[in-house]
């Protein structure tokens, strides 16, 4: 019997384990063999032909997006250094509605598909030759990718201003089962967005209905997030139920100023609520989002600032009422002239936006949208923020209950199977931050501004960040939905 002391490819030295369960944090050694985490303990005396001294920092699993519009940017932007340097290992794709695949080589996308970013091998017109090109070409990332309704309606539809008929059901649902064997762990809807505003609840279930058998997830931007929330609530949790399957609630917010507080109200209906059935909600740490220019009154009612403009580029990152008063035109009109492009809408309370951050079963995504130089802040700090600013300073919830929301969590909600949590066994996704340190540096002025205090980020067992810079590793994965269920 030999006493030869384990070697590993990578050994994580002296660092101090939140491990993504909500534990209290214990020091200890990580051993890392290929993509996989074979040991934690005191590893004194072992060996490996890389190691990272991590005294004094902490080590945890790599963050999980839960909510990204990266579909593109994966590709043609595979290094993701705006997710990477905050310490993010994983991202969910697909959200709102809007997916890369399937799409039509001849098809004009309608916003707000058109805000994902274009790729250059040209467009996929099933969802398995989207997963494939991933596969070939790896992202700095793992992704797990959903299929989006609205796509499917620009595709299936030719007038998207009206509900689908039988025969535009049956082609949606069909490209839903394409999506769901080549690994889509689930479906999402964009009911807020004009591609989609016409659905019905119906189509919605009867377009979801392959879903029910691989119990595969409903993820939904509801349609309304401003007076008429909890009917959108209700109806989130009526078509969950209606197809036997997990839902999420995208970014849960309430907005506009005569609907501040109202929280305290959506938040327990929704606790409620998860007694009786599968939901998970998450969240920005912001009080303004981004989406696509619009004119809508509700939308127009706080400060607006441009964050890219295909028409006026030269306007991304001014204030919409600058723009129309340089013009002598309403803030309407001027947005009009804008389109397409997208926009940071200041619309929330910070109020609720704690409220919604503390609240137990909320997960932590960042909404950003990789596109231009001026995008929200959030697409770089969001994760940051939430350690250094919510838990670190204001106290909100300790450093445990962060990680948590932002890893096991996530992993647990989207069924991401071996990730998540610091155990043998699991991917070897790491990150070691500086808890006294770690921050968000990106703000409205300057967006695209790396993280402080993350020391060092591995996914899959690659060194991928280290010191404020990319190692040039591209040793991402695509999770899907038959990984998920592998227990």
């Amino acid at each position: 019997m030999s006493d030869k002391l384990p070697h590993y490819e990578l050994l994580i030295r002296g660092g101090t384990v939140i491990d993504g369960t909500k534990a209290p944090r214990f020091d200890a050694d990580i051993g890392i063999v290929g993509d996989r985490i074979v040991a934690i303990g005191k590893l004194a005396g072992h060996t490996a032909e890389q190691t990272i001294d991590a005294t004094g920092r902490i080590v945890a699993p790599g963050f999980i997006d839960s909510h990204t519009h990266d579909d593109q940017a994966v590709l043609s932007q595979a290094r993701m250094p705006f997710k990477v340097s905050q310490g993010v290992t994983t991202v969910v794709a697909g959200n709102c509605g809007i997916s890369a695949a399937p799409l039509r080589a001849d098809m004009d996308l309608p916003m707000p598909l058109s805000l994902l970013d274009s790729p250059a091998e040209g467009r996929f017109t099933s969802f398995a030759a989207y997963l494939d090109a991933l596969r070939a070409t790896p992202s700095s990332v793992n992704v797990a990718a959903m299929v989006g309704h609205s796509t499917l309606r620009a595709v299936a539809m030719g007038d998207l201003d009206r509900p689908a008929n039988e025969a535009e059901i049956k082609a949606m649902q069909a490209m839903v089962e394409e999506a769901m064997q080549a690994g889509a762990i689930g479906l999402s809807t964009g009911t807020f967005y004009p591609p989609a505003v016409k659905a019905t609840t119906e189509e919605i279930i009867e377009v979801g209905r392959p879903l029910t058998s691989r119990k595969a997830l409903y993820v939904t931007h509801m349609r309304d997030e401003s007076d008429r929330v909890m009917e959108s609530l209700e109806e989130t949790f009526h078509i969950g139920r209606a197809l036997g399957i997990p839902v999420v609630v995208s970014h849960h917010k309430v907005q506009n100023t005569r609907n501040f507080g109202k929280t305290k109200v959506t938040l327990p209906f929704i606790q409620e609520a998860m007694k009786h059935q599968c939901i998970g909600l998450d969240c920005y740490p912001y009080t303004a989002g981004s989406t696509m220019i619009r004119t809508d009154r509700g939308m127009m009612e706080g400060r607006v600032l441009i964050a890219s403009s295909v028409p006026h580029p030269e306007c991304a990152g001014r204030d919409l009422k600058d723009i129309a008063a340089e013009w002598g035109v309403s803030g309407e009109e001027a947005a009009k002239r804008l389109q397409p492009g997208s926009a940071i809408y200041f619309m929330m309370d910070e109020d609720d936006v704690q409220r919604i951050l503390a609240f137990d079963e909320t997960m932590i995504g960042s909404d950003g949208i990789p596109l231009g130089d001026k995008p929200h802040p959030r697409l770089w700090g969001t994760f940051p923020r939430v350690l250094g600013h919510y838990s670190r300073d204001i106290g909100l919830f300790p450093l445990e209950t962060a990680v948590w929301k932002m890893t096991g969590l996530t992993a647990r909600n989207f069924g991401l199977h071996e990730r998540g949590t610091l155990k043998p066994g699991n991917h070897a996704d790491v990150v070691i931050f500086d808890a006294a340190t770690v921050r968000d540096t990106a703000n409205y002025e300057s967006p695209m501004q790396p993280a402080e205090g993350i020391d060092a980020v591995i996914v899959n067992g690659a060194l991928t960040w280290r010191n404020g810079a990319h190692c040039g590793a591209r040793n991402g994965q695509v999770i899907t939905r038959r990984e998920a269920r592998v227990n």
